[in-house]
């Protein structure tokens, strides 16, 4: 299974880019993964939110392989714990699931043609965190997934 992180925006902050960097290569260990950052500056549109939600739409569903399971990351998605997290992982690569697409999106959330076209959606916190922040977030809990699966010592729990 390969698993693809598309974000809307650039990593901006070199500190989440290079932490990105370190959780990336570790995760490479255990499968096929790419992070997509999409331009968001190519939408052209400024402080009209449901004109920035449509071209932020436009562009994920220009990327989005049509036989990809999507996870939405959202705020009223799903919580898991970091064990559940990695069953999930699991449940998807024993379902011969090829690709595993999680989606950031942008300041506004995602337009609604987006949620049709999600498979699930994955809350990572009850909190709210910067976008820039989450793509780290993810990464971290991605690669202790994988480590629970490979029943390895970095997860404690």
């Amino acid at each position: 299974m390969k698993i693809r992180l598309i974000t809307i925006g650039r990593t901006e902050e070199a500190y989440v880019e290079e932490g990105l960097q370190i959780y990336e290569k570790r995760i490479l260990h255990y499968l096929p993964y790419v992070r997509i950052e999409l331009a968001a500056n190519k939408i052209n549109v400024k402080n009209d939110e449901k004109a920035v939600l449509l071209g932020e739409a436009a562009l994920l569903e220009k990327n989005l392989d049509p036989e990809s399971f999507v996870v939405l990351l959202d705020e009223k998605g799903k919580k898991f714990t970091s064990i559940e997290f990695a069953q999930f992982i699991q449940q998807k690569m024993n379902s011969s699931i090829k690709n595993l697409t999680f989606i950031i999106g942008g300041a506004y959330g995602f337009h609604e043609r987006i949620y049709q076209i999600a498979d699930e959606k994955i809350s990572l916190s009850s909190m709210t965190f910067p976008h820039q922040l989450v793509r780290l977030i993810f990464a971290e809990q991605l690669y202790r997934a994988l480590t629970i699966l490979n029943h390895e010592p970095y997860h404690h729990s």
